[in-house]
């Protein structure tokens, strides 16, 4: 299995219902496909597409890891600074940050920090190395 990321920007779901944001996002998810998704969903939306993720878990699809990286969740003392992180907010509302959408299938821990997001992956063999593993063990078994 490849890993692909997708990434989708603000623009393309700007003026989608949130109905619509959800479920594009989930298809891609299901897809096998983590989505880096240029700003974030609103909380709302977030929580639907977690209910509507828990709706539709079966055994092709175990469910989705979800992370959101905001610059303004980093604490700071500088009236300067929160004034200029407040004005890009009004500026520019969901656009800010960065939202991760993976399959629990492909995704296997989010570590968060305020500045960064740390994203661990489930071990596979590349197909290529799978098969040379299938043909070791089967020259194995016929040593034996």
């Amino acid at each position: 299995m490849t890993l692909t990321l997708q990434f989708v920007p603000y623009s393309e779901i700007e003026h989608v219902s949130s109905i619509g944001r959800i479920k594009k996002l989930l298809a891609l998810a299901k897809q096998h496909k983590i989505v880096l998704l240029e700003g974030r969903l609103r909380k709302e939306e977030e929580i639907e597409l977690i209910k509507t993720t828990m709706e539709e878990i079966n055994k092709e699809f175990r469910g989705i890891e979800l992370a959101v990286i905001y610059p303004g969740n980093t604490v700071t003392h500088d009236l300067l600074q929160k004034l200029k992180v407040n004005m890009i907010s009004v500026l520019l509302g969901d656009r800010v940050g960065v939202t991760i959408i993976g399959p629990a299938s492909v995704v296997r821990k989010v570590k968060r920090d305020p500045d960064k997001i740390q994203l661990f992956t489930h071990h596979t063999l590349p197909s290529a190395g799978r098969r040379l593993a299938t043909l070791a063990n089967r020259l194995q078994g016929k040593r034996r």
